[in-house]
């Protein structure tokens, strides 16, 4: 190997934004985490619903609620054309 050409790799800590510090080695002094294992909710089986700019109001306008409506709107439609 080459000498003076690789990073320098030394102990450094994680933190996560709940406290929580991680002890480690890499070539990077510092890293701030937003979630970790202690505050996920997959790992705690605490259920948190983030919801960043309406993106879940969407997803259901696009996919969920609003398609299931319009098909049942639809069929209804459909009765009464059949009916007349």
């Amino acid at each position: 190997m080459k000498k003076d050409i690789h990073p320098k790799y030394e102990e450094m800590t994680i933190v996560c934004a709940c406290g929580g510090q991680y002890p480690t080695m890499n070539t990077v002094p510092g890293l701030r985490v937003e979630i970790c294992s202690n505050c996920h909710p997959f790992f705690t089986g605490k259920q948190k619903f983030i919801d960043s700019a309406g993106r879940v109001e969407k997803f259901k306008k696009k996919y969920g609620i609003a398609k299931a409506e319009e098909a049942v709107e639809t069929a209804e439609m459909l009765e009464i054309a059949e009916a007349v």
